[in-house]
């Protein structure tokens, strides 16, 4: 009996052995399998700052809508700059306090956001380079928020519930000391490259008017061609957003992108969107989820888009950076998409976004209205 157990064990532990192997090679054999690899060209690359981490935090928006107007001060000829994301994080906080506290927390409160945050945020206390205002107060080798975003609500929450039907003249003041604690204080005045600023007169530098900057979507629940205010938890600030057909919406993110604007994006992140191997594309319905290869991708309709943004399966997961256009070797078009998730990917932090993925997943976008097609622009009013 020992024996045979002894040959038995020693049989099953070679079939362990030799099995991964095996396994391995047919999964080698077929990732070599012609056609299964996606190739991209890329026709249209514009410029940006480099790929950045958010590391433990919800700001996304915050790093997207940075990067592109980082880019927007790159297109009008102003030298790179890397601005700080934390600058904007840390007003956009306030901001939201005082909507949460006029609400009686009956709107959203967290570390979300809109790329229209970042607009409003720079009109009312300008920007900073990120070397000025780092936002790193606790001295964390990454960005880390979670206790940051946990104290705060605990303490807009403490501040509506304890109110006594009086809110008191300490808890603005209280709520600035404990972002400042986490993010640092803000500085009045800095010194750039020997040029004395302000926060706002360091953003009048960029040589930006920062009215040119809409968001624009495509839903059939309100009218074309006019602003409505986008149902989305983020929108904490109810801004309007335009709504156009969403073959209009593709013609404004192509124009935009050959007219040398980039354009920041809005999206729900599903399983066709394959960050590791950095490409997103509208799989078919019967789907093995193994499969990922140029021209499986199926058409997607307006009324697809509609359903799905009303069923949930499309809600505003993510903000990233629109900044070229490629075709795979198929002659499909993509967009070359910066992320904010640092460089672990295939592509060193890029993602090629299919057009189809793009018109299903889409949230909103936002673009430079200067850079509309000239037909559209009138259209809108603008």
């Amino acid at each position: 009996m020992k024996t045979k157990y002894i040959r038995l064990t020693a049989l099953l532990l070679a079939m362990i052995l030799i099995a991964p192997a095996g396994v391995q090679a047919q999964r080698k054999k077929r990732s070599k399998k012609k056609g299964d690899e996606f190739k991209f060209t890329i026709q249209v690359e514009l410029p940006r700052t480099a790929t950045k981490s958010q590391g433990s935090s919800g700001t996304c928006w915050a790093f997207s809508g940075t990067s592109f107007i980082e880019s927007e001060a790159e297109r009008v000829g102003k030298d790179s700059v890397d601005l700080s994301v934390m600058y904007t994080v840390r007003n956009a906080y306030l901001e939201k306090a005082d909507r949460y506290a006029r609400w009686h927390g009956k709107i959203e409160f967290g570390p979300g956001g809109a790329f229209h945050d970042v607009i409003n945020s720079i009109k009312k206390y300008g920007i900073v380079p990120m070397e000025i205002y780092p936002g790193n107060e606790i001295g964390e080798k990454t960005i880390k928020h979670g206790e940051m975003d946990g104290v705060l609500r605990g303490y807009m929450d403490g501040v509506i519930k304890n109110s006594n039907r009086k809110l008191s003249t300490a808890w603005k003041p209280g709520l600035a000391n404990l972002v400042d604690a986490y993010l640092g204080k803000v500085p009045e005045k800095f010194t750039y490259k020997g040029q004395s600023y302000t926060p706002k007169s360091f953003a009048a530098s960029l040589g930006l008017n920062f009215d040119d900057y809409i968001e624009i979507t495509s839903f059939t629940h309100h009218p074309f061609y006019k602003p409505f205010v986008l149902e989305v938890p983020d929108n904490w600030d109810r801004d309007l957003t335009y709504n156009v057909p969403l073959d209009e919406m593709i013609e404004i993110i192509n124009h935009e992108l050959e007219n040398g604007y980039t354009v920041a994006w809005g999206a729900d992140l599903d399983p066709g969107f394959n960050y590791k191997d950095g490409v997103a594309i509208v799989p078919p319905e019967k789907w093995d989820h193994k499969t990922f290869k140029p021209g499986i991708e199926v058409q997607v309709s307006q009324e697809r888009r509609q359903k799905e943004f009303n069923n949930y399966q499309t809600t505003d997961d993510h903000g990233m950076h629109l900044v070229g256009i490629a075709t795979d070797q198929n002659g499909t078009r993509y967009y070359l998409e910066k992320n904010s998730w640092g460089e672990k990917n295939k592509y060193k932090g890029y993602s090629y976004i299919s057009e189809q993925y793009v018109r299903l997943k889409t949230t909103d976008i936002m673009v430079n209205k200067n850079g509309l097609p000239p037909a559209l622009r009138a259209k809108l009013g603008l």
